[in-house]
């Protein structure tokens, strides 16, 4: 097998470059918020949220402390709680399932299209129960299912549609951006993530006027609004701080630019890699992704990895057990979900960041063609 040259490595993810974009600018709101004090809340976060209930075309967008909390208290302010139930797909950041134990209901975990490995409307059907009172549509990878059918079949049936668009900030259906077809969107603003704050943060995004206000009581200990010791609900503290929205206002301004360098790397990556080697996820119809992660499915993956790091490729796994196979998640399922199980099994996230170059991208199509097996169905 031909080296390649290791001493300049392909990281995952590099945010350094991303930072620098962004710099001057958040320095300079950093500054404004020392000299003013407003920490919490403020004209600061306000902007942030009127932008990003802009972006998403929405009415509404409330700052939340992280995305786990965004899910938890949309569900809270839904009145979702004990003896209800949520379909989330198996193949999710645990912080789905999370966020429904912890609002008191119970997960329905449904299995997903071979495919896209996203949600459909047969698998939400294969779940429900009469308990069922919603269900979380995933946008995993970047990309969004396909919302028409699944915005449809919730309304037909009574439910409640949130959106976890934690990996999908400017992701698109039919031209409608993600955050704006259920009741909620909710996002995380991970460091990672396509839109990544300095820190954890989170926001959801809602067109519902008694939502809006709801969670804005939820976040902030259960205030009314405007009053300081009127507490009028049980709530908690996450809010998010002004020091994050400086970074986010600032880097919303570069998300459409960096999702289409993103969707650029994506296309080389399929154009180069060999799909008998190493089969990235397919694209889901009508939809627009905005690539968060690059994923491949190969067969012994563990070797695979093991084959790239030596060659001095970073890679991730996203993610190597569905959430109905976790120990604290267990007791909720009723039985195997063929699709996400052997998926997790073969799922690689390749290097993927806006100032990825394209030089790289070869390196690392042309390292998976030479160390990945052709055992893919």
């Amino acid at each position: 097998m031909t080296t390649l040259d290791v001493r300049t490595g392909v990281p995952f993810l590099d945010l350094r470059s991303v930072s620098e974009t962004v710099a001057a600018e958040v320095l300079a709101g950093w500054g404004t918020l020392v000299e003013s004090g407003a920490f919490i809340g403020g004209d600061a976060v306000s902007a942030f949220e009127q932008d990003l209930a802009a972006f998403c075309g929405t009415s509404y967008a409330v700052g939340m402390a992280n995305g786990t909390d965004a899910l938890h208290l949309t569900l809270r302010a839904l009145g979702i709680g004990p003896g209800d139930s949520v379909i989330v797909p198996a193949n999710t950041f645990v912080a789905t399932a999370e966020a429904v134990v912890l609002a008191g209901a119970t997960p329905r975990f449904a299995d997903v299209d071979p495919d896209t490995l996203l949600l459909t409307t047969d698998s939400i059907a294969a779940a429900r129960l009469p308990s069922t009172k919603a269900v979380i549509a995933v946008h995993l990878y970047g990309q969004m299912p396909d919302m028409d059918a699944i915005s449809a079949y919730a309304g037909s049936n009574g439910l409640l549609l949130v959106e976890d668009a934690a990996q999908a900030q400017g992701a698109t259906f039919g031209g409608r951006r993600a955050g704006g077809f259920g009741v909620a969107g909710c996002f995380s603003f991970y460091p990672g993530k396509n839109l990544g704050a300095f820190g954890d943060a989170g926001a959801v995004v809602t067109s519902d006027p008694v939502l809006d206000d709801c969670l804005r009581s939820l976040r902030d200990h259960g205030r009314a609004f405007g009053t300081h010791h009127d507490h009028v609900l049980v709530g908690t503290n996450s809010r998010l701080d002004a020091v994050q929205a400086v970074v986010l206002t600032a880097k919303l301004r570069h998300l459409d630019a960096w999702n289409d360098a993103r969707s650029e790397l994506m296309t080389l990556y399929r154009e180069l890699l060999d799909p008998g080697r190493a089969t990235p996820v397919a694209e889901q119809a009508g939809g627009r992704g905005v690539h968060h992660l690059a994923v491949v499915r190969v067969s012994e993956r563990t070797r695979v990895r093991h084959l790239l790091d030596e060659q001095g490729i970073s890679t991730g796994i996203h993610y190597p057990v569905p959430c109905h196979l976790m120990k604290p998640y267990c007791r909720y399922a009723d039985g195997d979900l063929p699709v996400a199980e052997r998926a997790a099994d073969e799922v690689l996230s390749l290097p993927m960041y806006p100032h990825l170059s394209a030089d790289d991208v070869r390196r690392v199509a042309e390292t998976v063609n030479r160390v990945a097996d052709g055992r893919l169905p």
